[in-house]
């Protein structure tokens, strides 16, 4: 999921999921993140296995480096051509990190009250959308230690944990928009792509 940089998004305006950030440098080598329509973002991503565990390690710090390169708060494996159920996240609370590894991550319980927010993600660049989901969720992971957690939340939070869980099933934020405003979005990402080739 992407921060609100140089895209003419308003990151203080009120109910949006995006945000500015302003991460320092990271020494890890960024994952390259792939892009709609790679196929890999459309499959279901398997559950982690203790066996995974040393892949996993090795991958979180360049899918950190790859989200704030970005820049972005959330990133799950799949948009770096991993299809495992594991998700890296820092919404940068007063602007310090705050890194977030979600291994397994499930959504154990939903609010019926919904909230709207303006999503966009780190594989649609440049793409962003209202997209009404549960105002509060409860989910359950696994850490890098190995520790089972729940966490609650509402918010910026709540709507990022959300769309990166989608991820882990195949699924993106223009999945929730009607097909009219989702094939608008899908076009207009299509030919910007070809633009940017075209103009390598």
């Amino acid at each position: 999921m992407p921060a609100a940089s140089g895209n003419g998004v308003d990151p203080a305006a009120p109910g949006r999921y995006l945000r500015s950030m302003d991460a320092p440098a990271d020494t890890a080598a960024p994952l390259p993140i792939r892009i709609v329509p790679d196929p890999v973002l459309r499959r279901p991503a398997r559950p982690v296995t203790p066996a995974d565990m040393d892949q996993v390690r090795a991958l979180v710090p360049g899918m950190f480096a790859a989200m704030y390169g970005a820049p972005g708060i959330g990133l799950a494996a799949p948009q770096v051509g991993v299809g495992l159920r594991l998700v890296t996240m820092d919404l940068m609370p007063n602007d310090q990190r705050d890194q977030m590894v979600l291994i397994n991550p499930e959504i154990v319980s939903a609010s019926t009250e919904t909230e709207t927010r303006e999503e966009g993600c780190l594989s649609l660049p440049g793409q962003y959308a209202d997209v009404t989901r549960p105002a509060r969720v409860r989910v359950r992971y696994t850490d890098l230690d190995g520790a089972r957690r729940e966490i609650e939340a509402d918010g910026l939070l709540s709507v990022c944990l959300q769309h990166e869980i989608d991820h882990l099933d195949g699924v993106l934020f223009v999945d929730h928009l009607s097909a009219l405003k989702r094939n608008m979005l899908l076009r207009r990402l299509a030919k910007e792509q070809r633009q940017k080739r075209d103009g390598a």
